[in-house]
């Protein structure tokens, strides 16, 4: 996927002193010395918590009578990522082992993003056709989707790796946005569907949750990586490269919305807030 245009960010941060000055203004050096120790110290904090937490909820949820597959592979790409992380604090002092574990880090964020759409076009089809989903989807074609994204994101990492295939970074930029148009069209189709939807109101509350929450995370903390990294601002880059690090630990949030019976009562007492008002404004005076 595009993200791999966010390695040229990691792979070689340009430690590079700002020209100092005669009015006390910080430098550029400076700068670049105090992000650094802030990422640092969210990166440890970041594998601190999801290093521990990511394989329980992959086992919470491999434990129901009816697995996520999508979301258990989602997690998965969440844990090497923060393997990576892992080393990254470790700091290893051979530049070989940081570029590839770069790689691999991008790698999971690839899978990651991928696995996102799987999530949400599954909630959306869980309310836009239940009949559908209910008698046609399988665990074998689950599997065999899941396998073709690991598959495409390695080859797209070796692509990249061997540079035969060459994308500007403008382009890159532009088709990394096109994930942003799908996690819309699925929230978008999936509202719609909803007033004609059979699934129980406690399903269609959760769906509506989960899609809201991958769109969330995808425009909170991918955007920000394409924004920032097609231009030459090093500081930049290693700030839109500290958000992106958090997805793993804001995917953990899945678990609560599409679990029974831990987000029903607040998700229905949002929705019986919003049906109230909607009473009220549509009451004649």
């Amino acid at each position: 996927m595009p993200v791999t245009v966010l390695i040229t960010g990691v792979a070689g941060f340009r430690n590079y002193k700002g020209a100092p000055d005669n009015y006390g203004v910080k430098s550029d050096g400076d700068y670049q010395k105090i992000i650094h120790i802030i990422q640092y110290v969210l990166t440890c904090f970041i594998t601190g918590i999801g290093l521990p937490m990511t394989p329980l909820t992959i086992y919470a949820f491999y434990s129901r009578v009816v697995a996520p597959i999508y979301v258990i592979n989602l997690l998965i790409s969440n844990l090497i990522q923060l393997c990576c992380m892992f080393i990254w604090v470790a700091q290893p002092g051979n530049m070989k082992i940081y570029d590839t574990v770069s790689y691999i880090y991008y790698f999971g964020v690839n899978a990651s993003l991928c696995f996102m759409l799987c999530v949400s076009l599954e909630r959306y089809l869980v309310i836009s056709s239940p009949q559908w989903y209910r008698f046609k989807r399988t665990i074998k074609i689950s599997v065999h989707v899941c396998l073709l994204v690991w598959a495409f994101c390695l080859v797209w990492e070796l692509l990249m790796i061997h540079r035969y295939w060459n994308v500007k970074e403008c382009m890159s930029a532009v088709l990394l946005f096109l994930p942003l148009l799908l996690f819309i069209f699925f929230l978008c189709g999936t509202l719609k569907a909803l007033s004609a939807s059979r699934a129980p109101s406690d399903e269609k509350r959760r769906a509506v949750c989960v899609l809201v929450m991958v769109l969330l995370i995808y425009a909170v903390l991918f955007i920000p990586s394409v924004v920032w990294c097609t231009n030459d601002d090093s500081i930049l880059i290693k700030v839109s490269i500290i958000i992106l690090r958090f997805s793993p630990l804001a995917d953990l949030l899945l678990y609560f919305f599409m679990r029974k019976g831990i987000a029903d009562r607040p998700l229905a007492s949002i929705c019986c807030i919003r049906e109230d008002s909607n009473d009220i404004s549509g009451s004649p005076v």
